[in-house]
C-alpha cells in the first residue's frame, strides 16, 4: 500500500515526525502515521519499539501547541515478522495547531495535501485561529476549586499508574492561569452531575418500573457503575434443542460497552447535561448532547475518523484501559448493529440498540409446577456472584469472573449481602482484611445456587 492523504510511512524515527503529526492534527480526517515502513511501503522494522514509544510521546507533549495529548494514540504491531509502530492521529479541535518552535506561523503549522505535509498560508492560519473553539472544558474554569481527586489516584493506583504530585497539569485539569477547568469538576470526587439509567415497561416512556441515578462523584466512577448497571440488565437468553444448547445475551456485550463509554467521553458537557441510559421492552436508547463535531460528515464519522469533543476525557480514559485506541469505538458497534441505530439531531446523538428479545415478558417465563430459581432473600446480584464460584476465590478473581469494573458496587450489591445472608463465607474470619482473604460458599449457599 502506498502513501495517500491519510498514511504517511517513515523508515526510522526522524525529526520531521512533528511535522507530520501537526499537519494531521490540522487535517479534517487525521491521520495515521507508520514508522518501521519505507517510502516503497517495505516492512524494515524498528530495532527498539518501546524506547521509541517513549521518545514519541515525550516529542510530542513537549514539542506541538495546543497541547496534542488525548489525541494521538501510538500501538506496536507486527508486520511480516517485524515490529512497527502506528501513530494514530485525529483531527484536533483547537486549529491551528503548530510546532512550538516556530509559533502560529507559515513555518510552524502544516496541513495534508494529497501524501504530503504542506505549509498552511497565513491567511489560513489567521481564519482558524479567529474560529478556534474556546467552549472547550480544558478552557473553562470550574466554579468550585476546592476539588479532591481521591477516586481518581485509586483508578490509577489500581492500573499501577500512580499519579504524582504534578497530575492536575500533567493530565491537563487546570486552565492557562492555573485554575482548575471543568475536566477537573467532572473527574473530582464531587460535582453536580448526574447521570440517569431509566428501564421501562413498555416501548414508550409511560410506565416507568426503575430509576437509578449513578453522579455527584467522578465521572469514571459513573461510567464503571453504568457499564455495571447495564452488564446486570445485559440478561443472557438460554434457548435449549433436541441438538444444542444455545447462548445469547440481549445486547452485544462489545457494542454495548463501546456505545456506554462514547456516550461519557464524547458528551458535550459544556451544556451542562450528561449522557442518558434508557431501558425499553424493545431497545436500549443511549443518548449524549452534542451532535458531530464541527468538519465531521456522517460518513466520515462512521468509518472511525475521530475528532475528539473531549480530549482531556480520552486522555485519562485511555490511561485507565476504558478505551482502547481512537477512532475504534464506532467501527465495533457497526461489526454488530446497522447504522440506522444512530440518529443524530442538532443538539443530540441518540444510538438505539433493539434487544435481542422483549426485555420484559407477557407471559411467565416458568410454569406453576416448576420451583422458583431464587429465594426471597437472593437478589439477582448476589445469584450472579453465587454461580460465580468454582472453590475459594479472591475478591478480585471474583469481581473479575463477574465483568465488574467498580469495586465499591461489588462490594455493596454482591459480596456483603451474600456474607450477610450467610451464603458465603471468609477463609480467614478473623482477619477481614487480609490480604490472603478469599471466600467460598456455605452449604446455604451451596443451596440457594442448586435451587
Amino acid at each position: 500500500m502506498s502513501e495517500t492523504n491519510r498514511i504517511e510511512y517513515k523508515r526510522e524515527l526522524s525529526e520531521g515526525l512533528e511535522k507530520e503529526v501537526v499537519a494531521f492534527l490540522n487535517y479534517r480526517e487525521g491521520g495515521i502515521i507508520y514508522i518501521g515502513i519505507n517510502k516503497e511501503g517495505k516492512t524494515v522494522g524498528v530495532k527498539d519499539a518501546d524506547g521509541d514509544q517513549l521518545k514519541i510521546k515525550d516529542r510530542l507533549k513537549n514539542n506541538i501547541r495546543p497541547s496534542a495529548l488525548g489525541l494521538f494514540d501510538i500501538v506496536s504491531e507486527e508486520r511480516e515478522g517485524l515490529e512497527i509502530l502506528k501513530i494514530i492521529v485525529a483531527s484536533g479541535s483547537e486549529k491551528p495547531y503548530h510546532l512550538k518552535k516556530y509559533g502560529m506561523s507559515e513555518k510552524g503549522c502544516f496541513i495534508r495535501l494529497g501524501s504530503a505535509a504542506e505549509p498552511m498560508l497565513q491567511k489560513m492560519i489567521d481564519e482558524l485561529f479567529a474560529s478556534r473553539t474556546r467552549n472547550s472544558i480544558g478552557i473553562i474554569k470550574a466554579h468550585r476549586q476546592d476539588l479532591g481527586f481521591e477516586q481518581l489516584q485509586i483508578y490509577y493506583q489500581e492500573r499501577q499508574k500512580p499519579l504524582n504530585k504534578q497530575f492536575r497539569k500533567n493530565l491537563e485539569l487546570t486552565t492557562t492561569n492555573g485554575d482548575l477547568n471543568y475536566a477537573a469538576y467532572l473527574l473530582a470526587d464531587e460535582n453536580n452531575v448526574s447521570v440517569k439509567v431509566a428501564k421501562y415497561k413498555g416501548e414508550t416512556r409511560v410506565d416507568l418500573v426503575e430509576s437509578n441515578e449513578y453522579g455527584y462523584c467522578s465521572l469514571v466512577k459513573a461510567s464503571k457503575s453504568v457499564l455495571d448497571k447495564m452488564n446486570l440488565e445485559n440478561r443472557t437468553i438460554i434457548k435449549i434443542t433436541a441438538k444444542e444448547r444455545k447462548e445469547h445475551r440481549l445486547w452485544n456485550a462489545i457494542a454495548l460497552r463501546e456505545a456506554v463509554i462514547n456516550a461519557f467521553v464524547h458528551n458535550d458537557y459544556t451544556r451542562e447535561i450528561a449522557p442518558k441510559f434508557e431501558i425499553f421492552r424493545d431497545r436500549l436508547e443511549i443518548t449524549s448532547a452534542g451532535s458531530l463535531p464541527d468538519g465531521l460528515s456522517k460518513n466520515e464519522f462512521f468509518e472511525g475518523y475521530s475528532i475528539p469533543r473531549n480530549k482531556e476525557l480520552m486522555r485519562v480514559y485511555k490511561d485507565l484501559d476504558l478505551v482502547e485506541q481512537l477512532g475504534s469505538g464506532i467501527p465495533r458497534i457497526l461489526e454488530y448493529y446497522d447504522k440506522t441505530c444512530f440518529n443524530f439531531s442538532d443538539n443530540f446523538l441518540r444510538m438505539v440498540l433493539p434487544s435481542a428479545e422483549a426485555v420484559y415478558s407477557d407471559t411467565p417465563q416458568v410454569t406453576p409446577q416448576v420451583t422458583p430459581q431464587v429465594t426471597p432473600q437472593v437478589t439477582p446480584q448476589v445469584q450472579e456472584l453465587l454461580n460465580a464460584f468454582t472453590g475459594e476465590h479472591s475478591r478480585t478473581e471474583l469481581q473479575n469472573e463477574l465483568s465488574l469494573l467498580d469495586r465499591e458496587n461489588f462490594r455493596i450489591n454482591y459480596l456483603v449481602p451474600a456474607i450477610e445472608n450467610g451464603f458465603v463465607e471468609l477463609t480467614i474470619p478473623d482477619k477481614p482484611k487480609s490480604s490472603k482473604q478469599k471466600y467460598r460458599l456455605t452449604q446455604e449457599g451451596k443451596k440457594a445456587r442448586q435451587e
